[in-house]
């Protein structure tokens, strides 16, 4: 049963302001794109294709360095970045994650339990932690309306994992909606296999698989990989 793994990694990362591609960015002398897919083949994945930023293929290439990873060319959003990515997936595939790049910490050990709940029969599965925080929601103006019951909540990470065959299906979706002008059902892939009427399960995440969006995301990171914590 081959496992292969999409890191859509097409982002600009502006927030980030390094004036390059966010997966390009460095975390203890390794870039997110990098430390990500070192992450993925300790956690049992087979094969991996990272989607480039268009015109970013050669830096992508050349910071994964020796790593075997096939680089494709991305797209302007996520959902045309992960169907780019499938279709240079090998033909035996039967489990595929899809993995931020910023999500570099990862640990190993949450990729194998997205690929073994994959392995035990669910078509789709996630990462998840519980919300801890206070939610609240809010109006026009940033008055507060009402105060969210965070009980049932959780909030999700990568890598996400599929059945290949829903995964997909699900792009298939996405792809007519697109023709059709309409805009995708989901932003992310758990979504899109929701809007199919899959379900979906989750398996439990980890603190350290954080995105990394700002310069305090990256600070983070760096002195979690400093003390070695990640």
């Amino acid at each position: 049963m081959t496992v292969a793994a999409i890191v859509p990694a097409a982002g600009r990362g502006e927030r980030l302001g390094l004036g390059r591609p966010k997966a390009l960015a460095v975390v203890g002398g390794l870039t997110l794109v990098a430390r990500a897919v070192d992450g993925l083949v300790a956690g049992g994945v087979d094969v991996v294709v990272v989607a480039a930023p268009p015109g970013d293929e050669d830096a992508v290439r050349s910071a994964l360095g020796h790593r075997c990873a096939t680089v494709v060319t991305g797209a302007d959003d996520r959902v045309g970045s992960v169907d780019a990515a499938l279709a240079a997936l090998p033909a035996d595939t039967e489990v595929v994650l899809v993995h931020d790049a910023a999500r570099c910490l990862c640990p190993p050990d949450v990729v194998r339990a997205v690929v073994d709940a994959v392995r035990a029969g669910h078509a789709a599965v996630v990462p998840a932690m519980a919300v801890a925080d206070t939610l609240k929601r809010t109006g026009p103006a940033g008055e507060v309306t009402a105060t969210v019951d965070r009980s049932g909540l959780a909030a999700v990470q990568t890598p996400q994992g599929f059945a290949a065959t829903t995964l997909r299906a699900a792009h298939d979706r996405a792809r007519a909606r697109r023709e059709a002008g309409e805009p995708p059902a989901a932003t992310d892939d758990a979504g899109l296999a929701e809007d199919l009427g899959v379900s979906v399960v989750t398996v439990p995440g980890d603190p350290r698989a954080f995105k990394v969006t700002t310069p305090l995301d990256l600070a983070m990171a760096e002195a979690l990989v400093v003390a070695g914590s990640a």
